[in-house]
């Protein structure tokens, strides 16, 4: 079964032109595998998860979310440094998710911005956020390209089952497996994230 994945059984099947359900197993494996690769390149996950996070505000006014967000059930803050976050903020009144345009992108929320006269804390304690969120981390959908690059990565892993040492062969000809694939690259490099030291 597969957990998390980014494409189907049936889509992966389809390409490969499979109609029997003798290797289904394989082709779970692997397009969960390439799901976690692409979720190790791009830096995120597009599934979703329900989590509470601790966060750092940036400034009184921009909290960072740090990972996507899908929607917040909740935000609190920790009004005087306990660790405690005891202050319940109202969406639409306290606080607002940004970038604003998320239904027309379909890309998730980066930011909290204070609104109504509310400002984050900012505590110069060591490792102690003011900001704590419930909500639903990733993505609302998953985006295309990563669903093509995760049938692409899958059927390049269930093909390596059958590779002498990495050389894939058809009729008279070998196709060497690379290690990157310059069109998973492409379609997934618009949803890679940068790192900052």
């Amino acid at each position: 079964m597969i957990s998390n994945g980014y494409a189907t059984l049936a889509q992966t099947k389809a390409v490969l032109r499979i109609s029997d359900a003798n290797d289904d197993a394989i082709l779970e494996q692997s397009i969960e595998a390439a799901s976690r690769r692409i979720d190790g390149y791009c830096g995120r996950f597009f599934y979703q998860k329900n989590a509470t996070v601790s966060l750092y505000a940036l400034t009184n006014y921009v909290c960072p979310t740090e990972n996507d967000l899908v929607s917040a059930t909740t935000v609190k803050t920790d009004d005087d440094g306990d660790g405690s976050f005891e202050t319940t903020w109202t969406a639409g009144t306290d606080y607002q998710l940004e970038p604003l345009d998320t239904t027309i992108t379909g890309l998730p929320y980066r930011k909290i911005t204070a609104i109504g006269g509310k400002t984050f804390p900012l505590f110069v304690i060591p490792n102690r956020p003011g900001v704590q969120i419930a909500g639903v981390w990733g993505f609302s959908a998953i985006p295309t390209d990563v669903e093509e690059a995760c049938v692409l990565l899958s059927i390049r892993g269930f093909a390596r089952y059958n590779a002498a040492l990495g050389v894939v062969g058809f009729a008279d000809m070998a196709i060497q497996v690379r290690a990157i694939d310059p069109d998973v690259r492409d379609l997934l490099n618009p949803y890679r994230k940068i790192a900052v030291a």
